[in-house]
């Protein structure tokens, strides 16, 4: 009877789950630790598994692929003298948070062109903006704001757009009382990482497809210095959304990155939503991941890591599972027929521990890898 005593108290101690209780949290905890220090912020844990997991990667392109630091290039007008239209279209951009017209209003300080009262302000999601400047209904966007005005486009115009557009340049055409008068070109280069972070991606297996408001000329111009084979332009915001909806509903898991208001909704649709530190609130809000830097490089970072942790969990869960299938039927006593050998509940309680040890050691590994 003692003997049995003493080995039922043995097998309760060596079957107690603290190791595979700590398997996963410490793996976890660990990886959210080593992504901080390396500029990459993970929200839950669910992001940091599935980062492991995703084929397909979306990206925006202005603030995300590019520095998000746009500048006036060029201010065309049919009129000839543009001054004026920089005042009206500067005035009205000085109520936009859009990084694109706070380079035409730092392009008209620089220019010492002083700014106007504006009413009626509306920004037209994924098009531009429209109000009032001096009595004038001024609208600044691309070609859908037009279209949606119902603004025609004189040739001569288009000519001169398209040309910046080949260049690779963002182009908003300016209309004043549903005229359109010209146009502002701004350039925006593309982020030095850029092209090694999507290279490593696509070895990696991860399809990469860029979403963006640009029309095909621009979009296609970043494109082929990124080597993208995959592109679609002049995407509003709920065309990126739709997009990614299909691709889940072809088992895809998609992860998604942006800067904007204009891709909170498809940050928060993707498998993994990832926001660029450098760009809006509601972004950052709207995803699992936040990459510091705002560098893309920071994704084949995660991906690294979420694999890294992946395996350690694994690892964790043999070594907890190994010290049960070993160490039970030992302290069940199945060696005291063959060798008179019974599991003292002290051993056992020092096995139990080493497990936990175990765990806890190959976890801070972690801590110590490369990503």
């Amino acid at each position: 009877l003692v003997y049995a005593f003493v080995n039922a108290v043995a097998v309760l101690i060596i079957a107690c789950p603290c190791a595979l209780g700590l398997a996963t949290p410490m793996s976890v905890m660990v990886g959210v630790g080593k992504g901080a220090e390396n500029g990459v912020l993970i929200k839950n844990a669910e992001a940091l598994e599935l980062m492991n997991k995703i084929n397909v990667l979306i990206t925006d392109k202005t603030g995300t692929l590019t520095e998000g630091k746009p500048s006036v290039e060029k201010m065309y007008s049919l009129e000839g003298e543009s001054d004026n239209l920089l005042q009206q279209i500067a005035s009205l951009n000085q109520y936009s948070e859009h990084p694109l017209a706070q380079s035409i209003v730092k392009y008209a300080a620089k220019n010492k062109v002083e700014l106007l009262k504006a009413t009626d302000f509306e920004a037209v999601a994924g098009k531009g903006i429209t109000g009032v400047v001096n009595h004038k209904n001024i609208a600044i966007g691309n070609d859908k704001l037009l279209e949606q005005l119902n603004i025609s486009v004189p040739n001569v115009l288009k000519n001169e757009v398209l040309i910046e557009q080949k260049l690779g340049k963002t182009v908003s055409f300016i209309a004043i009382d549903k005229i359109a008068l010209g146009f502002v070109s701004i350039s925006d280069a593309i982020k030095t990482s850029s092209k090694e972070a999507i290279k490593k991606l696509m070895a990696s297996g991860v399809e990469v497809i860029m979403l963006t408001g640009d029309n095909e000329d621009t979009a296609k111009a970043v494109a082929d210095e990124l080597h993208l084979t995959s592109f679609k332009a002049s995407c509003l915001p709920e065309d990126k959304l739709e997009f990614i909806k299909k691709l889940q509903a072809q088992g895809k898991i998609v992860a998604m990155a942006g800067d904007g208001i204009n891709d909170a909704p498809a940050l928060a649709q993707a498998n993994v939503g990832i926001a660029m530190g450098t760009g809006t609130d509601i972004a950052i809000e709207s995803s699992g991941i936040t990459l510091v830097k705002g560098d893309i490089q920071g994704i084949v970072k995660a991906k690294n890591l979420s694999h890294a942790v992946m395996k350690n969990i694994r690892q964790n869960l043999f070594f907890s599972f190994a010290y049960n299938v070993l160490g039970v039927p030992i302290a069940a006593g199945f060696l005291f027929p063959f060798f008179g050998i019974l599991l003292s509940p002290i051993i056992a309680a020092l096995a139990m521990s080493f497990s936990s040890v175990s765990v806890i050691v190959n976890s801070l590994r972690l801590r110590r890898k490369y990503i």
